[in-house]
């Protein structure tokens, strides 16, 4: 490694590129070589740049020293805060050349593609699952692990990826920072805010391949594929009876447990289902949400329109 005089005085010996300080040098020589030289003394993962290390480490110890000046929301990474800062303009400066949907971010622009592609190049090397974003992968591992680093400090509760831990810290908080731009209502997640803006549009990206069926979320063409597949990857380690959803198989563990986790707060009455306990609070409210389209008489649930329409189709 030779000195010259000169701006760029620090050269390098594989592609004679220069660089203005040693530690730049040092830094490109690694990326050249694969070496990483930097090490989190906290969980040993290394790193090419000394940069990279100081940023991994906010990991750690919770530092988060970017602030949004708009909602007050922290970061780790400065890139981060610049990701974020999109969420308040409307920036989406990444067009997608297939559909044309505008994105906020180059990464969010390559999952994207994804969809169109049906591409999965994240492969997990235990189990041999696939997925299309390299964060799905990241925390899919932990599945094998049974790791899960990162913790909140309000009520201890362990997530295996970043991201998660940000959104639960939403229910502490109570922060929506996602905002709609036609009915001006707020959602705790950006994935909750685009399936929200689809109850306006109609919008629905996700076609079955086999029944040409449409979805407006990715997760409920998952879900509906099962129908096709017979597949129920949810098992009850109690009955091993099995289930297409997780949310099925949770609300089943339930019948073992007896646990009621969903409260009326106006009589007290406990519920094991939300669903159960939506329809019980219209006892309370006279809410009438369901309405026969023949004779205009409403119903508090579906299945009571249901039972009404027979009156006068005849059937039985």
């Amino acid at each position: 490694m030779s000195k010259a005089l000169g701006k760029l005085g620090y050269h390098c010996k594989i592609c004679s590129k220069s660089f203005s300080t040693n530690s730049n040098l040092v830094e490109h020589i690694c990326v050249q070589t694969g070496e990483k030289p930097f090490r989190c003394v906290t969980c040993g993962k290394s790193f090419s740049h000394n940069v990279k290390l100081r940023t991994h480490i906010r990991i750690h110890t919770g530092e988060e020293p970017y602030h949004c000046d708009t909602c007050g929301r922290s970061f780790s990474q400065n890139g981060n805060l610049r990701k974020h800062m999109r969420i308040h303009t409307g920036e989406k400066p990444y067009p997608c050349d297939t559909c044309g949907k505008s994105l906020s971010s180059k990464g969010s622009l390559i999952a994207h593609k994804y969809i169109h592609t049906g591409e999965q190049p994240f492969h997990c090397h235990t189990c041999g699952k696939s997925f299309s974003a390299k964060d799905s992968l990241i925390a899919h591992k932990y599945v094998h692990t049974g790791e899960k680093p990162f913790h909140c400090d309000t009520c201890g509760k362990s997530f295996s990826t970043n991201g998660n831990l940000t959104r639960h810290k939403r229910i502490h908080t109570g922060e929506k920072p996602f905002h709609c731009v036609i009915c001006g209502k707020s959602v705790s997640t950006k994935g909750s805010l685009t399936k929200h803006i689809r109850t306006h549009t109609g919008e629905k990206p996700f076609h079955c391949d086999v029944c040409e069926k449409s979805f407006s979320r990715f997760g409920d063409l998952t879900t509906h594929r099962r129908i096709h597949t017979g597949e129920k990857p949810f098992h009850c380690d109690v009955c091993e009876k099995s289930f297409c959803t997780s949310s099925h198989l949770i609300q089943h563990k339930r019948i073992h447990t007896g646990e009621k986790p969903f409260h009326c707060d106006v009589c007290g009455k406990s519920f094991s289902r939300i669903g159960d306990l939506t329809k019980h609070r219209r006892t309370h409210t006279g809410e009438k949400p369901y309405n026969c389209d023949i004779c205009g008489k409403a119903f508090s649930q579906s299945s009571s329109l249901t039972s009404h329409k027979r009156i006068h189709t005849g059937e039985r």
